[in-house]
């Protein structure tokens, strides 16, 4: 996808009535506990081999965002593999979890009191599973922060598609996909972003990607952290 026409990021962009956010890396602080997880699945799988490993660590960075059950798929190829390697990834990640290593990034509270204050339903949108999902919320208290929250098990398929988007949409009521705007920190945001047609694709520096891939991969706009998410929509 060739790099898009980038608008400054203090122009308004008027008529969103659905913020679509995503959670680690964008809402949500975890300080890298996605890799630590994943090693520890291939741990419990056995995987020793030293080039094997890297190459799935690899596999797993620029798969960022997309839905975890799948990248075991790609990774493992049998189903009972696979489904191994997500349950031990799901146990390391949750137990992290529980033991207080996830956060609100900076400003993402502020940005979605802001959100709902001016009229728009926000929708958290995340590649785990809906039970590490609840749990996420469950520990940051997050239980009536927003309208929606969305695994891709709700929507049919997971990031890069743009399921979970467009389920947002008709499940809040948006009048158009023109009306959405995306925010999250990995290629996998932008790309299913620019595939449910949103007029703003945010792509956030705090999380897994830099600069140049969030616009490589369909970027409206790039953004230090979703705190300026709000100053983007033209709402203060």
């Amino acid at each position: 996808m060739s790099s898009p026409q980038m608008r400054a990021p203090d122009e308004e962009a008027p008529g969103i009535e659905l913020a679509c956010l995503d959670m680690a890396g964008t809402t949500v602080a975890d300080d890298g506990l996605v890799e630590q997880a994943f090693d520890a699945a291939l741990d419990e799988l056995g995987v020793t081999q030293k080039a094997q490993r890297a190459s799935m660590v690899a596999h797993v960075r620029d798969t960022m965002g997309t839905s975890k059950i799948e990248v075991f798929r790609t990774l493992f190829g049998a189903e009972d593999r696979a489904l191994a390697a997500n349950i031990a990834f799901e146990a390391a990640y949750d137990q992290a979890v529980r033991g207080g290593s996830v956060r609100p990034i900076p400003g993402a509270l502020d940005c979605i009191g802001v959100l709902r204050a001016a009229g728009v339903k926000v929708a958290l949108t995340t590649g785990f599973s809906a039970r590490t999902r609840d749990l996420l919320i469950e520990v940051l208290g997050w239980g009536d922060l927003v309208d929606l929250v969305l695994s891709p098990v709700d929507a049919g398929r997971g990031r890069p598609y743009p399921d979970m988007i467009l389920t947002a949409l008709l499940a809040l009521g948006a009048e158009s996909v023109a009306a959405v705007a995306v925010a999250g920190d990995t290629a996998a945001d932008m790309v299913s972003g620019r595939r449910a047609g949103a007029s703003v694709v945010a792509g956030v520096l705090s999380g897994a990607d830099d600069r140049a891939r969030l616009i490589a991969a369909g970027a409206t706009h790039v953004i230090e952290s979703v705190a300026q998410l709000p100053g983007l929509l033209g709402l203060r």
